[in-house]
């Protein structure tokens, strides 16, 4: 019996973008093990809230450089033009988990990926209808007409009423938010369940807070060990950065090495055994 997942994050947090390493090493440590559902937060409707906050494209832009340098991914550094709102992103999203949870993750990542390093706003069609396309294997005119549909607007909005219930209150640990008039969690916050008991991994947390929850949870539930790019590129048809590939090869809570993982990538490369596509200031690797 796998253990139930629910991932409330949003297209739009550097946080939740930060912490994608950490989700690819779960799925590759317990593959079929966890049973994934996400959940949208939907941090802002209009940019003008970031606006009023004090928040501008510069300010962001170095916010971002910080990210980069400690949590290791892609980030691109050209000032951005202005905040963006979330909500658009966060209901593609809904839309796409109409196919699936796979769709879903697909469709925010690739979101995610230019949301944190082209400087425009990705708050309009103009700028994640390409995305979106851009997608394979996922219909990209049913995600994109789901933006008419009543019933993708009323699970987006059951997500946010979600995402804005705290339960239990005691294990948020100072991780919540009150951005629009609801306490929630802040993204990325993982809840663990199985046989009606549930454990909380309430906003930024290290890899190792979700093995244990995990691991109270079933600890004879089967995983992957550590393995190098030849093996783990094939399971993430859709790639995976340098950082995410330096992970998945460390022994349990070790640091990623980060240097001997792209000379290996970049020879994997050369020998025509995996592609690189750039992104920010680092890369994509793909399986070919």
């Amino acid at each position: 019996m796998p253990v139930d997942v629910v991932h409330y994050t949003d297209p739009g947090c550097p946080w939740a973008y930060s912490a994608e390493p950490f989700v690819r090493a779960l799925e590759w440590r317990y593959g079929d093990g966890l049973n994934w559902r996400t959940c949208l937060i939907g941090l802002a409707e209009d940019p003008q809230r970031y606006i009023d906050a004090g928040y501008t494209g510069e300010k962001m832009t170095q916010w971002h450089i910080e990210f980069r340098d400690r949590f290791g991914m892609p980030f691109g550094t050209a000032p951005r033009e202005r905040p963006a709102a979330t909500g658009l992103a966060c209901r593609l999203v809904v839309s796409a988990r109409r196919e699936g949870h796979e769709a879903a993750d697909a469709v925010m990542r690739a979101m995610r990926f230019s949301w944190f390093t082209d400087p425009r706003p990705h708050d309009s069609l103009e700028v994640l209808e390409p995305i979106v396309r851009s997608v394979p294997g996922v219909d990209a005119d049913a995600v994109l007409a789901g933006l008419d549909d009543p019933a993708v607007e009323a699970a987006y909005l059951a997500d946010k009423r979600e995402s804005r219930t705290i339960l239990p209150p005691a294990t948020a640990q100072g991780k919540t938010a009150d951005t629009d008039g609801e306490e929630r969690y802040t993204a990325p916050s993982l809840t663990f369940a199985r046989d009606g008991v549930m454990l909380v991994a309430a906003g930024w947390q290290p890899l190792a807070a979700y093995d244990v929850c995990i691991a109270n949870l079933d600890p004879a539930l089967p995983q992957r060990g550590p393995a190098g790019p030849e093996e783990t590129l094939p399971a993430f048809p859709r790639g995976l950065t340098t950082y995410e590939v330096a992970l998945l090869r460390c022994e349990r809570n070790d640091d990623p090495d980060l240097a001997a993982t792209e000379w290996d990538l970049i020879a994997l490369a050369a020998s025509g055994r995996a592609r690189r596509v750039a992104v920010g200031h680092d890369a994509l690797w793909l399986p070919v």
